[in-house]
């Protein structure tokens, strides 16, 4: 039974959770423990919860748009490619799409047999126009912005004291931008606790420079 293949891969999903957890870190970090009371707390929690929502609508929809745009791209180059004056013209239009590293490395003979094989597959689209999946990944990058948000807040809702409250949602977060990293880390085949450490380093920095810019 083969595995079941996720629409975002693995960098797609830790991205958004990292920007999911900045964003909301930029709200408790701006709470004032020393004057904050019920009011004070229960604001915070709104305008956490609301815009990590409002930036996961944001999110999910330019995601769609960039595999839209992707796609046609794709698109208007087999499209390209297929009209070419000569196999020269359309061996050029291949390599252009691809990475240079991936270009650089191939010979015009590996070249033509892609441009072959693209030439004989079933007709082309009209144009691109959204799928399932990617409807799928939307929804997904929605959720996991939208989501990261929680582990952070729920301790304000079962802890009275805005300082405990804090002190324990900090740790939580300290703990995510680790665990964040550190599977950045092992994705990349990188140093998995020196980059959890980084990102712990990155991840305040970026949020005391958010408060500072009144973000």
């Amino acid at each position: 039974m083969s595995k079941p293949q996720h629409v975002l891969d693995p960098l797609e999903r830790l991205s958004e959770v990292l920007f999911g957890l900045i964003m909301a870190l930029t709200f408790t970090g701006s709470l004032s423990v020393a004057s904050a009371g019920r009011e004070e707390v229960r604001t915070m929690l709104i305008g956490a919860i609301g815009c990590n929502l409002a930036w996961g609508i944001v999110d999910g929809v330019m995601y769609l748009l960039f595999n839209v745009i992707t796609r046609a791209r794709e698109l208007n180059t087999l499209k390209s490619m297929r009209a070419a004056a000569d196999p020269d013209a359309g061996r050029q239009i291949l390599a252009e799409a691809m990475p240079p590293l991936v270009a650089s490395v191939l010979r015009a003979s590996d070249l033509e047999r892609l441009r072959q094989e693209l030439l004989a597959a079933r007709e082309l689209p009209a144009r691109a126009l959204p799928n399932r999946e990617d409807l799928r990944g939307a929804v997904g990058v929605l959720l996991l912005v939208f989501l990261s948000t929680f582990p952070l807040v729920i301790p304000f809702f079962f802890i009275d004291a805005p300082r405990p409250a804090l002190r324990v949602s900090n740790a939580v977060a300290v703990a995510m931008l680790f665990l964040t990293g550190h599977q950045l880390g092992k994705y990349a085949k990188y140093h998995a606790i020196r980059l959890g450490l980084m990102m712990v380093a990155i991840g305040i920095v970026l949020v005391g420079l958010t408060i500072a810019l009144g973000g």
